[in-house]
């Protein structure tokens, strides 16, 4: 190649720049529901309802509210404390135990995804009714024989499905990153996913901790890339060990492993990202981290631990 060849004058420059930049898709970055919250003064922490699942509602409510959590991500799901096909009659049980201690049913962990089942129309109308305004979906996982790019096309499709469904009984889908090879698991993975959407009532629930397994130091370029589909977030903390020889990520009590929380939540005070957060608790609570209904430590030993998380969260906000 001549040197002239690679010596392009400023028109020529700025031509070939603009026809790149108009090969690129649009995206939607409009999401109204991140996008009028500000920053304040206090995160919106509501637990995992997984680590209580050897507690009935009203033991699990007051248990939450006892601990100084404002509500409870409540698993509406295949082994959840509410199962999808009881959720008419069960969901408004949990709910009445939820306002009773003074919590606030907002979150809900679910298998949602196929915006055709009725099964889970009846789950988003119930929730919806009951108050209940963000639920995490389903994950999603690549087929062998398909392209990666014609599944997110699909997948795209159906993101905008479920949306529209969401619209209708006025409730918010966050789909979690997860590491693994799990769709999403690199949060670049998700745009053109989340593109496909208007970004208003389906978007990201943002997991710092997988964000950081998966991304490294690269985690806030993701960040931000993907700040403007964030409705909810998941806390937890991690650092890699080896477990029979091989290197894995371990997940550890906050403040303890590699996710450097200072950092994150100066960056989301600055992105202006206050949405509802949901606490979970997975290391060891001598088997509760699982949502076992039996455990190897004390049931007094699981509560301080998972408040000691809490406070660390509480701390860590209010000082960064």
């Amino acid at each position: 190649m001549t040197k002239r060849a690679t010596n392009y004058s400023r028109r020529e420059f700025t031509k070939l720049s603009a026809l790149s930049l108009a090969s690129i898709p649009l995206l939607s970055f409009q999401n109204n529901f991140v996008n009028e919250i500000s920053s304040s003064e206090n995160l919106n922490i509501h637990l995992f309802s997984k680590h209580l699942q050897f507690l009935d509602y009203n033991d699990m409510a007051a248990t939450a509210a006892e601990m100084g959590f404002q509500g409870l991500d409540l698993t509406v799901r295949r082994k959840g404390h509410v199962l999808p096909r009881n959720v008419v009659e069960d969901l408004p049980k949990a709910v009445a135990a939820i306002k009773k201690y003074g919590l606030t049913p907002t979150m809900l962990t679910t298998n949602v995804w196929d915006a055709n089942s009725q099964l889970n129309k009846t789950v988003l109308e119930t929730a919806s009714r009951l108050g209940f305004t963000h639920y995490r979906t389903n994950w999603l996982k690549y087929p062998e024989d398909t392209p990666i790019t014609e599944s997110q096309a699909l997948f795209g499709k159906q993101a905008l499905a479920l949306e529209k469904l969401n619209k209708k009984y006025g409730i918010i889908a966050g789909y979690q990153n997860h590491t693994g090879k799990n769709v999403g698991a690199p949060i670049w993975d998700l745009l053109p996913i989340l593109g496909a959407t208007k970004g208003e009532f389906i978007g990201s629930q943002y997991d710092i901790r997988h964000a950081v397994v998966e991304g490294g130091e690269s985690w806030e370029l993701g960040l931000k890339r993907i700040k403007p589909y964030i409705n909810s977030i998941v806390i937890k903390d991690f650092k890699w060990g080896k477990v029979n020889g091989k290197w894995k990520p371990i997940s550890v009590p906050m403040g303890q492993g590699m996710v450097n929380f200072r950092r994150y939540f100066t960056l989301l005070k600055k992105y202006k990202i206050n949405v509802p957060v949901s606490l979970h608790v997975e290391h060891d609570l001598g088997g509760a981290e699982k949502g076992r209904k039996t455990f190897t430590i004390s049931k007094k030993e699981v509560l301080r631990r998972i408040k000691k998380d809490l406070e660390f969260v509480k701390e860590t906000w209010e000082n960064f």
